[in-house]
């Protein structure tokens, strides 16, 4: 495989990992722009937006724009974060012009309004979907407890508060301040010529104008705190606990990934023996999730109202423990092994690559070959997750309770 860097004189950059091996060819335009990167008033828009870039340019309308990812086999996709949105397709090799055609028009919408009113409908009917999932409403809760003020605490979807009142010229003023080419990279990765690829995106996008994009990062300060939320309407106690982490630097991503993998992975992790394999709760997990310089923790754990406090307790003595005793090689071996294979699995898809390589290049302006990655889970001790524990507690996280459980009492440390 063969990295190639370019940056159009506009500012657009290409990342490409070429592999003449690969049978099919994956292509993302990341857009640094998110729920972060908005205000309270426009808090949803960037979600939105992502529907409307689908509904087509002043040359296609939305069904063109179906039709002719249909004509090549492409299997187009986009999400939404809160710090980038991501247009994609994976199409075979010889399709790759007109994939770059296809994406290049509708990241230049007509946004016309009678998409605009209709597609408005269809975001407000999904928040209220999502706002009906417990498991979303506690998630939401938690964040909103977290990271208070912090830009970071938007919801990506938005309310029904700030969509209802959103106005197709406030998403055009959002649009032609946040996708500029100098705050977008087209990442391809799979079977390419990257003399060629150049030449289709300069052709296609060297004529976009725009200028620098900046990125507020206020400091976070984390709330502490134990949120009860009653709900009679649901069955089930959903719990989320949200701490504070490293911010994703390669030195210390890896660590962190080891700990949470220790912690809540699916399988053989200390949350699954303590919680799930005597049957004590019906979910256990915990994730580090990363953000432009910040980090974060997030446990999920559910189960029972009768037997929600006994599942509080045993979790918050589980973290205790770990806080205390750190990792043992044993489970520093298993958490490596999980995480290896998931690297090397992912790499083998063009897709996989692409994401991989947009993802290192948003958070870190680099390029990690699969060796580089292999290589920093293979560099993490027992003494770095110690260091990362030390510097980063995990045993007193914010909490928020959601279920039909009236009052949970925290847990004593």
């Amino acid at each position: 495989m063969q990295y190639h860097h370019a940056e159009l004189a506009n500012g657009l950059k290409i990342e490409a990992e070429s592999n003449p091996s690969a049978r099919s060819v994956a292509i993302g335009f990341w857009v640094r722009t998110g729920a972060r990167d908005e205000t309270d008033e426009l808090n949803g828009v960037t979600h939105f937006l992502e529907h409307m870039i689908f509904k087509g340019s002043e040359r296609r309308d939305a069904a063109q724009v179906n039709r002719d990812f249909d004509a090549i086999g492409s299997h187009p996709n986009a999400f939404t974060t809160e710090e980038v949105t991501v247009f994609h397709a994976a199409v075979l090799p010889d399709y790759l012009p007109q994939a770059i055609e296809i994406l290049t028009d509708i990241l230049r919408p007509s946004l016309r309004v009678e998409d605009f009113e209709m597609e408005k409908q269809v975001i407000l009917e999904e928040i209220a979907m999502y706002n009906d999932q417990p498991v979303y409403s506690a998630y939401e809760a938690a964040k909103r407890a977290f990271f208070g003020d912090h830009p970071l605490g938007r919801s990506v979807l938005g309310t029904p508060e700030s969509i209802q009142p959103l106005t197709r010229d406030q998403m055009w003023r959002y649009f032609q301040e946040r996708y500029v080419p100098s705050n977008i990279t087209a990442v391809v990765a799979g079977n390419l010529d990257f003399d060629a690829l150049r030449g289709w995106i300069e052709e296609r996008c060297g004529g976009w104008s725009g200028g620098r994009v900046e990125r507020v990062r206020p400091p976070l300060r984390p709330r502490d705190g134990f949120t009860t939320c009653p709900s009679a309407t649901v069955a089930q106690e959903h719990c989320f606990a949200i701490a504070a982490g490293p911010p994703p630097e390669l030195e210390t991503r890896y660590s962190a990934e080891v700990l949470a993998t220790v912690v809540g992975d699916d399988t053989g992790s200390r949350l699954y023996w303590a919680l799930l394999d005597p049957g004590l709760a019906e979910a256990a997990s915990m994730d580090y999730h990363e953000y432009d310089g910040v980090g974060a923790y997030y446990l999920y754990a559910s189960g029972s109202p009768d037997r929600f406090q006994e599942i509080l307790e045993t979790t918050y003595a589980t973290l205790g423990d770990l806080q205390k005793g750190g990792i043992t090689e044993e489970e520093l071996h298993q958490a490596k092994s999980k995480l290896s294979s998931r690297v090397v699995r992912n790499s083998e898809r063009p897709m996989g690559r692409m994401h991989a390589i947009g993802y290192n290049r948003t958070y870190f302006d680099s390029y990690c070959t699969v060796d580089d990655e292999l290589a920093a889970i293979d560099a993490v001790t027992v003494e770095s997750v110690r260091q990362l524990l030390d510097q980063y507690p995990i045993h007193r996280p914010t909490v928020v309770a959601l279920g039909p459980v009236e009052e949970v009492r925290p847990p004593q440390l």
